[in-house]
This record gives structure tokens, sequence and C-alpha cells, in this order.
């Protein structure tokens, strides 16, 4: 879940550093360990492995808490995890434009140093399906740079949040236009070598399976695939626990990433879906993960640790969850 309100992760100091330099200030400060940034736990045969900063980002923001953004990645690089998924301005400053070589490599360099991929940055798509067809140019104008941007940190996959209001139009219209500039950010993606993937969620316009499977089936791009986070999919499949019957609806192929979470049906404080660790909700996640495996996913899988207190405990109860299913 991104925060369409808030907004990956670039520091003007931070951002600097290399793992050289990481090592030796963790070091002076007492908080470097000989196994700390290298990894101590196996990588996950089946699958690439990521934290999402928008757990933290929301944590921090919900419950008031402070996470540096050090001690984040050496936590992921340290428990085996293999990339990061960017939200955009957190912990400090939005996301360069593509033409801005160096802090686009500061960026970079910042997550490699810790052995760490940037496999995908949260976008906002609200703009992509405005009534006014120049605000849409505009928003595809800008998704081309985002595009180049995620090109240029290493990035296999952007994600897409198709927030805001109608503005005036009818849900079909919305849903027409949604699709039509998916489709071609799905081209613009494709000229990137990047999977385009998108989310609807409760508090959006776009609340249903059939408007997900609509926008998909609309926008009918290769590029252009779907997020399945299982407690959107849950509510939009009547809260049952059984988030994987949407996903099979859906189907395997069509999915581009996921942000993996459980959730007990409901709503978090009335907003969007409660996200809880693995393990602590009602969702079949085992069941999920088979019917990836055996219909050939084997790409991301980002812990979206949206609201929880602990992102950290997220992140290892689904680390474990994921393990066992590779075994």
């Amino acid at each position: 879940m991104q925060d369409l309100k808030t907004s990956p992760a670039w520091h003007p100091v931070s951002a600097a550093l290399d793992r050289r330099a990481w090592l030796k200030l963790l070091g002076g400060c007492g908080l470097a360990t000989a196994s700390g940034l290298s990894g101590t736990t196996t990588r996950n045969p089946l699958w690439r492995t990521a934290v999402g900063l928008n757990g933290f980002e929301s944590a921090s923001r919900k419950y008031g808490k402070t996470f540096p953004l050090w001690e984040i990645l050496e936590f992921a690089s340290r428990e085996g995890f293999d990339g990061v998924e960017l939200v955009q301005g957190w912990p400090m400053g939005n996301y360069p434009r593509s033409d801005e070589a160096a802090r686009v490599a500061a960026l970079r360099r910042q997550y490699a140093g810790f052995g760490l991929q940037i496999f995908s940055i949260q976008l906002g798509a609200d703009g992509a399906f405005d009534p006014d067809s120049a605000v849409r140019r505009r928003w595809l104008e800008d998704f081309r740079d985002r595009a180049r941007l995620a090109r240029q940190l290493g990035c296999q996959c952007v994600g897409l949040w198709p927030g805001g209001g109608l503005r005036g139009q009818t849900l079909d219209e919305a849903l027409d236009r949604l699709a039509a500039s998916f489709r071609e950010a799905g081209r613009v993606a494709a000229e990137h070598g990047l999977i385009a993937a998108f989310e609807i969620e409760p508090p959006f316009v776009f609340n249903t399976a059939e408007h997900l499977l609509r926008i998909h089936r609309q926008a009918d791009h290769p590029s252009l695939k779907v997020i399945y986070d299982p407690s959107h999919f849950d509510l939009m499949n009547g809260s049952t626990g059984r988030p994987h019957e949407l996903l099979q609806r859906v189907g395997v192929t069509n999915i581009g990433y996921l942000h993996l979470t459980d959730t007990d049906g409901t709503l978090r404080d009335g907003g969007t879906s409660k996200h809880l660790p693995c393990g602590d909700g009602h969702a079949n996640l085992p069941e999920s993960l088979r019917l990836l495996r055996e219909g050939g996913f084997r790409g991301w899988i980002m812990v979206d640790a949206w609201e929880i207190p602990d992102p950290y405990d997220a992140c290892l109860k689904a680390r474990r969850m994921l393990e066992a299913a590779a075994a």
C-alpha cells in the first residue's frame, strides 16, 4: 500500500555514502557486526524477496516510531532479503528526475552498498484517469521519466496506485480512461525492460474484483500486470480468508509482483485493508504461495507491512513463511 498523500529514500548526506563508508560509520558507532552487512540468512531459492519502505513509513507516521534508513537496510541484508521497494518522499526527499545523474547514482549506490537491489518504485496514478486529456498526457510524460529513472536504478518493476476521486466523470468513463492510460504505461514499461503493475484498494473509486479484472483486460498489454496483495484481494473476495480464489480469476501469469501480507478481512481504522504479519490473520496464504509456485511465478515478493506497528516482525514472519513455501 502506498500513501498517496505522503510520499525514495534519498538523503543528501547518507545517499553519498558507499558501502565502505557505511561500514566505517557503523563500526565507529559500535553498531556494525561482522555479519551485519554481508547477510547471515540464506536467500530464498524460489523467489526474489524484498522489504517495502512503505511499511516503515506508515508505522513511523501512524505510531510515532523512528526507523533509521541504515538500520532498515542492514536488517534486510542480514536477514537474506534481495531488495527494497521505494516509496515517494520517505525518509526524506522525492525521487530524483532521470536526468539528475549524480542523485540517481547516489541513490542506487546507497542500496547497493548493503547488497540490495531497488526492485521497484511506487508511483501514484490519479492523473491516469483524469477527465482532462491534458492532465492524462502530463501523467504519461511523468511516467516516462519515472520509467527511465527506474531502469537507471536497476528496477525490474514499477508500482501504480490509481487513487483519487472521479472529478465529475462517471465510473465507467474513469475505468475506460484508466485502462487506456495503463495500456500506454505498459508500452513505456516494455521499452525500458520493466513490468508496470497496479493495485486497487477499498478506499479507491476502483475497489472491486470486477474493476480489477476490467482494468487489466481493457489495458491489454503484456507489460501491464497486477500486484497481488492478499489483504485487498480478500476484501474484494468477500473477506472469506480465501484471497487465492481471486488470484485464480486474475491468473498467476498476470501477476507482476506481490505485496505479501496477512489480513483479518476488515479495514484498519476505516482506511484500507488491514495488513497483518503473515500467520496472524485469517488468509490462507500457504494456498496462495502454492498456486504461485505451481503456476510458475518466480518474480519479486515484497513484504507489505503497511501500518503494522512492528514492520521488522512482519518481515521476519513473511520470510519464514516464504522459506517454508519454497522448500
